[in-house]
Formats: structure tokens, C-alpha cells, sequence
């Protein structure tokens, strides 16, 4: 494997990872104001720990749901760094939980002609699954995630975990304004979340679908995933051995990536940056829009594109709209307007239908005949669901994954959405 950057690595203090829970001003001519804060510990993974065969496993319940992807009748489904749940859809009134494929570290993924791709906490996996109970590492490509810090005793710093303790900070110290500071062997956030048997089918090929929170993205030849400012390429002309051709420093905090037409929608926590693939291997910078910080999929269609922007836990904003933006002169895209909404993740379109995901606000679809009214033409609204991505497969059959489960809809009626099946977290 021909790696483009050496291994990266930092010196990291056993830490605390801790969430402030209350919030109170200091008075600048006394000392007698304190913040209470849950403490977290550190958790580390040496590297000989993730570096091992990936095994397929019976199926498991489902604990928590990630991304999904969806590839011939089958749906991907991540846990968090644990690995990849495995669901037969060929009957979609009937899904089918049949395998767990054990990768740890794992939040993304793409598959092309049963190679999965796929992220080892700091690796990038390419794995052959012709037979999905036994699946085979073709490929590892070490060290191309930067998301961990890695300490050369404790390996790499991976999460966190309660310890169910609390520490007391006063406003004598020095970092007590600070939204994020190291004292000793504690970091300090000011915040309030914390970070967070069918047959698998060996004839079908092409590539799957993911949603549009994907860091994975295949075009042509290529392999496309997103290392926080960087965008970097892989050409799997020959799947079996992927081969970094170039690394595209994009921006800080670059999320979702997006393919359209020639051209790369790339979402990040300050704007969408546009990249051109007239030379695949190298994308180059087209144009960007620039918004206001805050987390940032994007759909696009008919060269319309759409960006959901929110308040979060990493987003550090209080903005949560639907951007609507003209791509159709890529080197200049145009905002044709903004809608108020809750909680927006994730969205898909079909046809002239936005299902946009509200996160515990539901599911909205609304109809984007006039760009300049969406918000007033909301035609359907589930609201007993808390949806983060969806996928629309066809004019009548729409994916959901929300933290409660898989949802599945009939749209044949935007206005009246059916649904098909419910796959609970759980089961």
C-alpha cells in the first residue's frame, strides 16, 4: 500500500473527559461562583488490539445505530465502533438481521462489487465479501484517519466512558471561562452532551447507496473518504489493492461528502466546498459557500443544492435552517433562500419530495416544486420517530435510521407515507 503521509502520532496525558452540567457567571470583584462538572474517563486501544482478522459473527442486537448503506436487497447498518450489522431486505415487510461483521473503530463505509471499504479506527479496511461468513482483509492501509490521538504507552485515546463523579471548578482559576481546557489530568468541556441468516447474494456487483452523512463516496474509478481537513483519493481501478493517489486539504472540520454530476459537494462545520473531478485522482477546488458553523449534510438534485445546518454537541451554534442553493454555475453557487426548521440531520430527494430526518422531531417531507415556498408546502410529517439519515431507493421506497431504529416507507403518496416495516434497536 502506498501511503502519502507518515503515521501520525501525539503525546497525550492520561486525561478525564468531563461535561459541564451547570452554568454560572463569576463575579469579577469576588471568587465564590463554582461549575459542577461529570467527569469522564479516558479510554485507549493499542494497536495490536483493532490490527487483527475481521470475523463475521452471528447476528447481534442492535445497540446503538450509525450510518447505514444500502447494497443489493442488503442494509449495512454501523454500530459505533464495534462493526457492521448485517440485514437481508429482499422482503422489505420482513428485514432480516442474519450476520455482524466485527470491525472495531468502525463509523463509515462503501461497497463496490462485494469489497467493502471500510474505517478500522485509524485504518482503512479493504474487505472481500463474497462470503459474508468469511470475510477477508485484502487490503490495510494504516494511519490515514487522524481522528485519535495516539500515545506511544496507552495507544491510541478512542472515547470515554462516566465514572459517575463530579468535579467542582471555581473561578479562580485561570481557564475557568474557557469552553475547552486541560488542567492536570482532566480536560474540561462546557457543554451538555457528551462526545459521543439469509444468503448474502456473491453474483450481484456495482456499487451501494449511503446517506448523506456518508465520509465515503465511489466515483468511477475512485474511492473518496474524509479525514478532518482533508479529502483524500484512492484509485480501486483494481479494488483488491487501493492505491492513494492524492490528499486535498479541503478545510477544518469537514463532515459529508456528496458526489454529483463531475463535481464533489463537500459539507463541513463552516461552509460547502465544491471540488471538481475533471482529473478524478486530484479533485480541485471549484467554489465554496459559506455559512454560519454548524453541522452540515447536503443533498443535490437538478442543481439544486440542499444543506441542513444544526446546533449540536461538535457545531458550537445555535442555527438549525434548510439552505436551498443554486449549483447550476458551479463556480458560483447562490443561496435562493433559508428555512427555519428544529433539528435537521440528514435528507434525501425523489422526484420533487425533500425527506428531510428532524432528529426527535420526526420525519418531514415536503414538495420542492417552488424553491421559494418549501416551508409552505410540507405535505407529510412523522413525528413518532427520531430519524438522523435517510435514503430513498426508488419513487416508492424510502430508508430511515433513526437512534430508536430502521424505518421503511411506501411513498407512493408523499402526502400519505406508509409504513413497510420497523426494525428496533434491540432486536
Amino acid at each position: 500500500m502506498n501511503n502519502l503521509k507518515p503515521k501520525r502520532s501525539l503525546q497525550l496525558l492520561p486525561l478525564m473527559f468531563v461535561i459541564s452540567m451547570t452554568m454560572t457567571s463569576c463575579l469579577k470583584d469576588s471568587c465564590n461562583e463554582t461549575r459542577s462538572f461529570l467527569e469522564y474517563s479516558p479510554i485507549y486501544v493499542q494497536p495490536q488490539d483493532f490490527r487483527v482478522p475481521v470475523i463475521t459473527e452471528s447476528p447481534r442486537e442492535i445497540e446503538e445505530t450509525g450510518k447505514f448503506y444500502f447494497y443489493n436487497n442488503f442494509i449495512f447498518i454501523n454500530e459505533k465502533n464495534k462493526g457492521i450489522h448485517i440485514i437481508n431486505n429482499e422482503d422489505p415487510q420482513s428485514p432480516q438481521n442474519i450476520a455482524f461483521v466485527n470491525i472495531p473503530g468502525n463509523i463509515d463505509m462503501a461497497v463496490r462489487d462485494n469489497i467493502l471499504f471500510a474505517d478500522n479506527y485509524v485504518d482503512l479496511l479493504t474487505i472481500d465479501i463474497n462470503d459474508i461468513n468469511n470475510p477477508t482483509i485484502l487490503c490495510r492501509d494504516e494511519d490515514v484517519f487522524s481522528d485519535y490521538f495516539f500515545n506511544e504507552e496507552l495507544g491510541y485515546f478512542v472515547g470515554t466512558e462516566a465514572t459517575g463523579r463530579t468535579v467542582e471548578v471555581d473561578c479562580s482559576d485561570p481557564n475557568f471561562g474557557s469552553s475547552n481546557f486541560f488542567r492536570g489530568e482532566f480536560l474540561l468541556v462546557d457543554g451538555i452532551v457528551a462526545p459521543t441468516g439469509g444468503d448474502f447474494d456473491a453474483n450481484a456487483g456495482g456499487d451501494g447507496q449511503g446517506g448523506s452523512l456518508a465520509r465515503f463516496t465511489l466515483y468511477q474509478d475512485y474511492l473518496y473518504v474524509i479525514n478532518r481537513s482533508e479529502l483524500i483519493s484512492y484509485n480501486i481501478a483494481s479494488p483488491e489493492k487501493p492505491e492513494q493517489s492524492d490528499i486535498t486539504s479541503v478545510n477544518w472540520n469537514i463532515e459529508t461528502l456528496f458526489p454529483y454530476e463531475d463535481n464533489l459537494f463537500i459539507g463541513s462545520q463552516t461552509g460547502l466546498f465544491i471540488y471538481g473531478l475533471s482529473n478524478p485522482e486530484a479533485p480541485e477546488y471549484i467554489s465554496q459557500f459559506n455559512h454560519a458553523n454548524a453541522c452540515d449534510p447536503v443533498f443535490v438534485k437538478d442543481d439544486i443544492a440542499y444543506v441542513t445546518l444544526r446546533d449540536g454537541t461538535f457545531c458550537q451554534n445555535f442555527i438549525n435552517q434548510l439552505d436551498v442553493i443554486d449549483v447550476s454555475t458551479i463556480t458560483d453557487p447562490q443561496l435562493i433562500k433559508s428555512y427555519d426548521m428544529e433539528h435537521p440531520h440528514g435528507l434525501s430527494l425523489r422526484d420533487n419530495n425533500l425527506y428531510l430526518c428532524e432528529g426527535e422531531h420526526g420525519l418531514k417531507v415536503f414538495e420542492t416544486g417552488n424553491l421559494e415556498s418549501i416551508d409552505d408546502n410540507r405535505i407529510e410529517h412523522i413525528k413518532n420517530i427520531n430519524a438522523y439519515d435517510a435514503i430513498s431507493l426508488s419513487s416508492n421506497h424510502l430508508l430511515v435510521i433513526g437512534e430508536d431504529g430502521l424505518y421503511q416507507y411506501d411513498t407512493t403518496k408523499p402526502d400519505d407515507l406508509d409504513e413497510i416495516s420497523y426494525f428496533p434497536v434491540g432486536k
